[in-house]
């Protein structure tokens, strides 16, 4: 197969192609009109001598007639000079009888080829050659004297194919002069309807040229209302195309700022407390900075972390099947010991198995951080519980914890970057904006519920595979 996009004609602008395209054929089918109309009017002119002929072989034999034992022939010298006159068009004439014994006329012309049946009464046509010219000759075969001993009579008539054939080239010449004046204008014609029919694009060139640098993500999309079908489906392309551009580069801009304005305190922490430790005399002293050094430097690899994680979730993801309860129930086992480490009961309850469409490292990393920020802040001796269930065309992945919860005011906070609800350290306020992202991304929702009495609910819908 031919890959998309390979010009059979290398090398070659697109207007010149389709100018090779459009005029080879013509060019093509103009000569073999030409070759068609020579063979029309040989045919043509053929049938005219042919005919012209048959009409002179007739006529000469009618003026032969029996004498006695003799033959009369009534042919006046004045029809003998017509027939002669012209040197290029001489017409030669030959009366014999029996058949081949010369009586009158050019004894020189050629007889009929051999193995030739000639019927009579009937004229019989045959080309030869006379002096070196090709001549077209009719014979005609009579009979005469008594039924009991007749006689047979033969006449021929020859005509030169010089003067047919100048008639065949005058004809194709006069056929096929309009018609290349016909194709050439039709050229220039087709040369200027590809060029206005290409206008079209030079404009989207044109546009194309203005989306550089800054001006990429502040111009207006492409608009080509007066252009054809096609070239909307390529500026819709291409705008398709600009639009993913300008999202990629605008993520990666806010990824950028993300970082530098969240990175900057806890570098500017760290800084602090490396300066203040290299004063200090006491190894006690040194070791309290330390501390605080290894805290701070632990909480920034958290905030790179989610801030990857965030990146990685605005990437495009390839969803397959998978079994979101099979996983959430993985998960659950792997988050148990550091529950039990932190006092809080972990479990699963919900459907055996429920098959989505999704990218399973992404949903992987919605469980662990819902799992990872219900246990940072749910408290010692809170329960938390993680679900999946079906409901009507969805899966629903929850996990709730008994502890403190939020206001409602918080509630509607909850999945902003950047944001948290309560001073303790070890957040960063992207693990819920993660969560949310992510779901956006697999075509759910993400949304935060108060539990009742105490307690956080995060439920995230899900299309469910048919």
């Amino acid at each position: 197969m031919k890959p998309a996009g390979r010009s059979l004609l290398p090398g070659l602008s697109l207007k010149r192609q389709l100018l090779l395209w459009l005029l080879l054929p013509q060019l093509l089918l103009w000569s073999v009109g030409g070759v068609l109309a020579w063979r029309i009017a040989l045919s043509y002119a053929d049938t005219g001598i042919n005919q012209s002929l048959k009409q002179s072989v007739r006529a000469l034999a009618r003026q032969v007639k029996p004498v006695g034992s003799g033959l009369l022939v009534d042919f006046p010298r004045a029809a003998q000079d017509v027939l002669e006159q012209d040197p290029t068009d001489r017409m030669g004439y030959m009366v014999s009888s029996p058949p081949g014994s010369f009586v009158l006329g050019n004894g020189q012309l050629p007889p009929p080829p051999d193995g030739v049946l000639i019927q009579t009464g009937e004229p019989l046509i045959y080309d030869a050659r006379l002096d070196g010219k090709k001549v077209r000759v009719a014979v005609l075969e009579v009979t005469y004297g008594e039924a009991n001993s007749p006689q047979r009579l033969r006449v021929q008539v020859s005509k030169s194919l010089a003067v047919q054939e100048q008639v065949a080239r005058e004809l194709v010449f006069d056929m096929l002069v309009p018609l290349a004046a016909l194709g050439v204008l039709l050229g220039i014609l087709i040369n200027a309807g590809i060029a206005r029919g290409l206008h079209p694009l030079k404009r989207l060139e044109a546009q194309l040229g203005d989306r550089t640098g800054p001006a990429l993500s502040a111009l207006p999309p492409i608009e080509l209302a007066q252009a054809p079908h096609e070239v909307h489906s390529l500026a819709l392309a291409v705008n398709q195309l600009l639009d993913a551009v300008r999202r990629s580069l605008s993520q990666e801009k806010r990824f950028v700022n993300d970082a530098a304005h969240q990175l900057r305190t806890p570098l500017a922490g760290l800084v602090s407390q490396t300066e203040l430790a290299l004063n200090e005399t006491e190894l006690s002293a040194v070791k309290e900075r330390l501390v605080k050094v290894h805290a701070g430097a632990l909480r920034s690899a958290h905030l790179v972390h989610q801030l990857l994680s965030l990146a990685r979730t605005e990437a495009d993801v390839t969803l397959q099947p998978l079994d979101l309860a099979q996983l959430a129930r993985e998960v659950a086992r792997e988050w148990t010991p550091r529950a039990l480490a932190a006092g809080v009961d972990l479990g699963y309850e919900g459907e055996g198995s429920v098959v989505v469409q999704g990218e399973k490292l992404l949903l992987r990393e919605v469980l662990n951080n819902l799992i990872d920020n219900a246990l940072h802040y749910a408290g010692t001796g809170a329960a938390l519980t993680v679900r999946v269930r079906r409901e009507a065309n969805s899966c629903v992945l929850e996990v709730e914890d008994t502890g403190p919860g939020l206001s409602n005011a918080d509630l509607s906070r909850v999945f902003e970057r950047f944001w948290r609800a309560s001073e303790l350290p070890g957040g960063c306020g992207l693990g819920l904006a993660i969560v949310a992202e992510i779901a956006h991304r697999h075509g759910g929702t993400a949304t935060a519920l108060a539990t009742q009495p105490t307690g956080l609910t995060v439920r995230i819908t899900l299309p469910l595979t048919v």
